[in-house]
């Protein structure tokens, strides 16, 4: 099966991922790998500081996070969209062993040959989101409905906890 992807820098930000083929909407592109972590190793590490700016950490449910600073595949190089052209789709594992858990990136629409992959990351913050962090986390993506900021608005009842599988924290 021929490559149909390619990492090499983005106008977006560092690195990207491009489409060397044609990709149909729908199509199953790539997994997110990396090593899976609890949430609590990765926040007594060194990989999940929120004043970065950057992440290759993707929130895989309550209790795992994959961790493609280990691990990692060329998924960790697709950059933040507000209008993505892919989405990550979480498969949760039949047996219910949520280490097992898997991410993959879909395409939302059919994609040309030399387009960027993009996908809204979906961040969320336990921590209030200041000016200082949203300057931290801008968005230079571009589209015409862009935020200017990665970071996804926090829901307003506290019932409803914000658990999309994004890659934030």
């Amino acid at each position: 099966m021929p490559r149909k992807i390619v990492a090499r820098r983005s106008a977006i930000h560092g690195n990207g991922v491009f489409a060397l083929l044609p990709i149909a909407k729908g199509e199953r592109i790539v997994e997110y790998k990396g090593q899976r972590r609890t949430h609590e190793e990765v926040d007594a590490g060194d990989t999940g500081d929120i004043e970065s700016g950057h992440t290759f950490l993707f929130t895989l449910n309550d209790e795992y996070v994959i961790d493609a600073n280990h691990g990692g595949n060329i998924a960790r190089w697709i950059n933040h969209s507000c209008a993505p052209n892919c989405e990550a789709v979480l498969e949760e594992h039949e047996g219910g062993d949520r280490r097992k858990d898997r991410v993959f990136i879909e395409a939302r629409r059919a994609i040309r040959p030399g387009e960027e992959l993009t996908y809204d990351y979906g961040i969320t913050l336990d921590v209030p989101h200041t000016a200082k962090l949203k300057k931290i986390w801008a968005c230079r993506c571009g589209a015409k409905n862009c935020t200017g900021t990665m970071l996804r608005p926090k829901r307003k009842s506290a019932a409803k906890p914000d658990k999309d599988g994004g890659r934030g924290r």
